[in-house]
């Protein structure tokens, strides 16, 4: 049975602890700095629990010994250290950040990595899931023109100016909203800015808004430098939510104010388990000669599984 120490037990990590143990095929120990958060993992799926500080070397390290693989469900921040301790215990790393820096040092660590040591970042939604269709895709063409990946975690009922609720990291969605976005436009690989390249497209009869947000391409510019027109991540919101985010980021300069940005945030905006999460990918090229589009478009709501009430992201 392959043993995997799990980090972060919050909602992405229940799922993933729900996940991994109804194969049957993984010995999970749940690793979190908060005794309620592993006494609800423990008391909900049965899995095996214990209390550790990632910031503390000794700690992370006594969490993986005799593991085979560890998987970082905690914030962007604390990845580096998790991957540099994975590679000094001989252990594989996965996470699912979004964080462009973070996935950088994560590459640099894993140039050190054994052989048959696996370091794969970006495991998540986007990049992750989004990256997968696309790459599906291209596979059915010829010649690439253009990938276009646009991704949102919604409220499934929204309300208020923002029409948005919190349904995973702050950080991470900070960061999207502030850091640079990888693209390339024209054949030619650049940065562009958050929150412009606006856009709406509709689904299912509802209009949407998308813009540039930054980390959801992952290694895609790496892989179709020199082989695409056009690649670009978007993010997915309901109408409206773009004017007010560019009014705190750039116009109240919050940007430079992340930690305030965050409390704002965290004190107005209610977290939500009633949500959807809409993929939209769009890939253009050519097949027989004929310029032709493919598209693959989702909306994934919350549901239940094996009893429990879980959120769609």
């Amino acid at each position: 049975m392959h043993r995997v120490l799990l980090l972060g037990a919050g909602k992405i990590g229940r799922m993933i602890a729900r996940l991994l143990v109804d194969t049957g095929d993984y010995d999970v120990l749940v690793g979190d700095t908060s005794p309620a958060a592993l006494e609800l993992i423990a008391k909900r799926i049965g899995v095996k629990t214990v209390l550790v500080n990632v910031e503390k070397a000794n700690e992370l390290a006594a969490a993986l010994a005799n593991r085979d693989t560890v998987v970082s469900a905690l914030s962007y921040y604390h990845n580096p250290r998790v991957a540099e301790a994975a590679l000094a215990a001989g252990v594989s790393y996965f996470d699912l950040t979004e964080d462009v820096e973070t996935t950088r040092r994560v590459r640099e660590i894993a140039e050190s990595a054994n052989a048959g040591q696996v370091f794969m970042p970006q495991c998540g939604l986007a990049p992750g899931f989004i990256s997968i269709v696309a790459n599906d895709l291209t596979s059915r063409v010829e010649r690439l023109d253009s990938v276009h990946m646009r991704v949102g975690a919604l409220p499934q009922f929204p309300t208020g100016a923002l029409k948005y609720n919190l349904t995973w990291s702050t950080d991470g969605l900070i960061n999207e909203y502030c850091n640079p976005c990888d693209a390339i436009h024209e054949g030619r690989r650049m940065e562009v800015l958050p929150l412009e390249g606006y856009e709406q497209f509709s689904l299912d009869g509802v209009r949407y808004e998308a813009f540039n947000t930054s980390g959801g391409l992952g290694t895609l510019c790496d892989s179709l430098e020199g082989k695409i027109r056009e690649l670009n991540y978007k993010t997915v919101r309901y109408l409206g939510h773009c004017n007010q985010v560019q009014l705190l980021v750039n116009e109240l300069r919050l940007s430079q104010r992340r930690d305030l940005l965050k409390d704002i945030l965290e004190n107005a905006v209610p977290i939500t388990f009633q949500d959807v999460v809409v993929t939209f990918c769009t890939v253009c090229g050519y097949k027989n000669g004929q310029l032709v589009q493919i598209t693959d478009a989702r909306k994934i709501y919350h549901q239940q599984i094996a009893g429990e009430n879980w959120s769609a992201i």
